[in-house]
């Protein structure tokens, strides 16, 4: 069984009805400073941490008086305006005394649809992480119509787990976990504490249920977690109405696991090898070594572009004999590679007119 202790990276997810309260539509700001207290004490264990918070539109309905009835698109989005602001306020002022940095990303469903906002949104989660900030990830209900939304942050979660390389995604509910029925109308429902494999009986036993203010009830719990759990990362479904719900799963609390069978960066290289190169790049003997080592590959090792791909797109690497070395996802054109080939990454600036990475093909966008 996973535990929560083993997360390299992990990803949290907060539902509207754990941050704001229900009544006064005022933000919980005792729970939300001990869950930063959570995160720091995670990060001192040498964790990653992403935090998926719901809660916007919630804080600004509440803010321009729109009461708790349903929102039309157009108050919706204006109360995400306002609320996103205060959201993004009341997470830094809760991390700050612990010296943590909060970051703010606001997704739509086209940024993971899209391969190359998946790369650059998943670039952007390794540079905050790496720097020690936090990421406070919300759906960007300012902006998104119904066609391009996730429409609940179970899913979201999910997919920003992925996106990011995470091992451990959190779904804090009001619930700890998935139950043969529901226990508030079923005495003689069990609770599951490990869930290998998502069958149909499974499904059967999620219900619609949810709170006022979230969206999510048990089934989008379970399609997060097919998501999840197809990528390599392990998902709980825990209690998160009680302060410190992060120390709680630490020392024992009640859960529900759905497991992986493969790890994350062994699931995402199995994705990429199954993909179609668009194009080729053929490598000199030392970039091909370097490859060999699990080194990304450079633009200065490249001694021939074929095809024609876009940024994000499959490529095959190729040895000086034109054997296939692996798949990787480029980072740029086929029309830029041309023109940084055989070149050091200082001088992509120069080449190109504007700021590039400096890899090519990165190591983790690879199978070789």
């Amino acid at each position: 069984m996973p535990a929560l202790t083993q997360a390299r990276r992990l990803v949290v997810k907060i539902g509207s009805a754990l941050l704001v309260d229900q009544v006064t539509g005022a933000l919980r700001a005792d729970w939300l400073r001990a869950l930063a207290a959570d995160v720091a004490m995670l990060k001192a264990r040498g964790m990653d941490v992403i935090l998926v918070s719901s809660g916007s539109i919630a804080l600004g309905r509440n803010v321009l008086a729109l009461g708790q009835g349903a929102l039309s698109l157009d108050e919706a989005q204006a109360a995400a305006s306002v609320g996103q602001i205060r959201l993004a306020r009341a997470y830094e002022a809760a991390l700050e005394p612990h010296g943590i940095v909060a970051a703010q990303i606001l997704l739509t469903l086209d940024d993971s649809a899209d391969r190359r906002r998946y790369l650059n949104t998943r670039a952007t989660f390794a540079a905050l992480l790496a720097r020690g900030a936090v990421p406070i990830v919300n759906e960007n209900d300012t902006i998104a119509t119904d066609e391009i939304r996730y429409g609940d942050n179970d899913r979201l979660a999910a997919n920003v787990a992925v996106m990011a390389g995470a091992d451990i995604c959190v779904l804090l509910s009001d619930i700890d976990g998935l139950y043969t029925a529901n226990p508030r109308v079923d005495a003689s429902a069990r609770h599951l504490s490990v869930v290998a494999s998502i069958t149909p009986d499974i499904e059967a036993m999620a219900g619609d249920a949810g709170t006022g203010l979230s969206k999510g009830g048990m089934k989008t719990k379970l399609m997060a977690a097919r998501t999840a759990t197809a990528a390599g990362c392990a998902m709980a479904i825990a209690q998160g109405a009680g302060l410190n719900p992060l120390s709680a799963m630490t020392q024992g609390a009640r859960v529900t696991w759905f497991t992986a069978t493969l790890d994350p960066q062994t699931a995402r290289k199995a994705w990429i090898s199954a993909m179609k190169p668009k194009g080729a790049l053929r490598l000199d003997a030392g970039a091909a070594a370097a490859l060999a080592r699990g080194k990304s590959l450079l633009p200065a090792g490249v001694v021939a572009v074929m095809g024609d791909f876009q940024r994000g797109d499959p490529v095959a690497m190729e040895g000086p004999d034109g054997a296939r070395l692996g798949l990787g996802l480029s980072r740029y054109t086929a029309t830029e590679a041309r023109a940084i080939a055989g070149h050091r990454s200082d001088e992509i600036t120069a080449i190109l007119g504007y700021p590039g990475r400096a890899a090519l093909v990165h190591r983790d966008d690879m199978a070789v």
